[in-house]
């Protein structure tokens, strides 16, 4: 007990510090999951949740027996690995080349150009992907006429064209801005090796693949993982934001699916199945998150725990 307390005075103002992040996770993250009872629960709006009466895994066979579980499930998994194999490796490589370029100053505008996109709002890229998409008055409607003579079909409203525009729209959005933990990783890479390299005649190219990727492969690997914990959290607001009637096949989500249950279907809302259906999301993502930790620490020497 002393230990302890001589620990608290000398570090006090250190735990200050992580007073505020700890309140905050506390209220924001764990006091809501008192509500999950509410996905055992035939919870309705006018009885409080301590007096909804228990109905056990009720709505988790329901969901897993709906018409709407494979199409949800599949789209989910199918975007999330779409997303994955094509947004994780482009930061990597961004932050590999471009630590390569010895120019200062060219580097340093390249980064900030890229990082600017991040910025922008879900709402505001989803418009612009619709003006620029816009089959009348578009670039890709007017490339189109252009060159054929007629309106081109309508991308958006084509489910297998959704996911490419969902995914690659995320890609040219973020890959900038999640390349600054590479670039972080990168300023580790002690020069004494480079100019080693160098004297033994290795190009910039055998450099970066035997000395600057392995210097950040632990990092990549911490990146990887964490990912593959929210492998089926897709982002609610641009799916949303981007479905219509026609690509609905291809843009219902787990998230979107919740939501409509939940909040979105007026006086039917189910507020104990869309848990019930949220709750199934986090249970196939803490598994997801947990078989990456174990192959990791498996295979390699880097796990998160």
């Amino acid at each position: 007990m002393q230990k302890i307390i001589r620990t608290y005075r000398k570090y006090r103002q250190l735990y200050l510090f992580l007073l505020l992040p700890v309140v905050y996770v506390a209220v924001f993250n764990y006091a809501p999951m008192v509500g999950l009872q509410i996905g055992f629960k035939k919870f309705t709006i006018t009885n409080t949740i301590w007096n909804s009466p228990w109905v056990g895994m009720y709505q988790f066979q329901k969901f897993l027996s709906s018409y709407q579980f494979r199409r949800v499930f599949v789209n989910t998994l199918l975007l999330s690995a779409y997303a994955v194999a094509a947004a994780f490796p482009f930061p990597i490589i961004f932050a590999l080349t471009l630590n390569s370029i010895s120019k200062d100053r060219f580097r340093k505008i390249t980064q900030t150009i890229t990082y600017i996109p991040h910025f922008i709002s879900i709402v505001v890229l989803v418009s612009i992907v619709n003006q620029i998409l816009h089959p009348l008055n578009g670039i890709y409607g007017m490339l189109g006429r252009l060159l054929s003579g007629k309106v081109p079909d309508d991308l958006l409203a084509n489910p297998s064209v959704f996911p490419h525009v969902y995914v690659w729209s995320g890609v040219w959005q973020n890959f900038g801005y999640n390349s600054i933990i590479y670039f972080a990783a990168l300023s580790g890479v002690s020069p004494e090796l480079h100019e080693a390299a160098q004297v033994d005649g290795a190009s910039r190219f055998r450099r970066v693949i035997h000395i600057d990727f392995p210097t950040i492969l632990p990092t990549v690997t911490i990146m990887l993982i964490l990912r593959m914990g929210s492998v089926m959290s897709l982002g609610f607001q641009k799916i949303y934001l981007m479905q219509n009637t026609l690509n609905l096949s291809a843009s219902e989500v787990i998230s979107t699916y919740v939501y409509k249950m939940g909040l979105g279907s007026g006086a039917s809302n189910d507020y104990s199945y869309s848990t019930a259906v949220d709750m199934f999301n986090s249970i196939v993502n803490l598994i997801m998150i947990t078989s990456a930790n174990y192959i990791s620490r498996t295979v390699g020497e880097t796990s998160l725990w």
